[in-house]
């Protein structure tokens, strides 16, 4: 009988590097698998949001609120000079918040922290926009650049596109450089007045312009005049809102996260009272009641 010790040699080899491949790839195969299972376990997932009370006692973050920045004219009143801040007092504050260590937050970020306690950079700060101002665009936004902030434009969308008036294109352009474009109703209209057809006008086809022009869903809004209607803040959730900003009331206590307050920053504020009013505006003890 034959013997064919090199064919039974080579035979041996070739299972021996066969059965060692197999074992390799299932070897790679366990590692990705537990891999993939690790990831998985450790994404995050979001508790419940929190109730009304959790979110009105939780530390609250300064919301700033701007209109025009311009100069003063002869023809305005004192009265304007609050909603009026000169270009130089805006470039100071700015200046002031960052040397000052603050961080601008977006409302998606509010909105986590206030629901779900979803931590914040170290002094954060909100800056928002109202009414679609040109200068909120040609000085606001290139004043925030310098120092790295970031803002929400509360657009009022009558106004697009009108002189002195952002155009469609600026818009998109705050939106693409990272800012928040919010709703500010079509024209203005008092919320507390709204009727049925309102919620067309005023909020959903607003919302529509905005979202074609951006690309991006529009999940906020701010009260013209700061002013709500407590019975009607639950259909903004209907329409598709996340959270809704007034001005400086105290939130709702049934519905706080369609009442979070900002302050206006006076034109005729130096840098340091600005300072001063967020340490004492937003440092105060609260005191819940009872909703009944």
């Amino acid at each position: 009988m034959k013997t064919y010790p090199h064919s039974l040699f080579l035979f041996f080899l070739l299972f021996l590097f066969a059965c060692h491949s197999d074992s390799k790839q299932q070897l790679a195969k366990t590692a990705k698998d537990t891999l993939i299972h690790d990831a998985q376990s450790t994404v995050p997932v979001k508790s419940l949001p929190a109730d009304a009370k959790t979110i009105i006692l939780r530390k609250e973050v300064p919301v700033l609120c701007y209109h025009q920045i311009r100069d003063w004219k002869a023809s305005d009143s004192q009265r304007a000079h609050d909603d009026i801040i000169p270009p130089a007092n805006f470039r100071d504050h700015m200046k002031m918040l960052a040397d000052s260590g603050y961080h601008t937050i977006l409302p998606d970020q509010l909105y986590d922290y206030l629901n779900y306690g979803t931590k914040l950079p170290s002094k954060p700060i909100m800056i928002s926009f109202d009414d679609t101002d040109l200068d909120q665009y040609t000085v606001g936004a290139s004043e925030l650049k310098k120092h790295g902030f970031k803002g929400v434009f509360f657009i009022m969308t009558v106004s697009i596109g009108r002189p002195r008036y952002m155009s469609k294109a600026q818009i998109k352009e705050l939106s693409d450089d990272g800012h928040v474009i919010a709703s500010h109703t079509w024209n203005h209209k008092n919320f507390a007045q709204f009727t049925d057809q309102d919620w067309e006008i005023q909020i959903d086809k607003p919302t529509q312009t905005l979202e074609k022009i951006t690309g991006k869903k529009v999940e906020y809004f701010a009260y013209p005049y700061g002013v709500f209607k407590a019975a009607n803040l639950h259909k903004l959730k209907e329409h598709g809102f996340k959270a809704a900003f007034i001005l400086s009331t105290p939130m709702d206590e049934a519905n706080p996260i369609y009442t979070i307050r900002r302050i206006i920053d006076p034109g005729r504020y130096t840098a340091k009272n600005l300072y001063n009013s967020l340490q004492k505006s937003f440092n105060k003890k609260k005191i819940v009641t009872p909703v009944s």
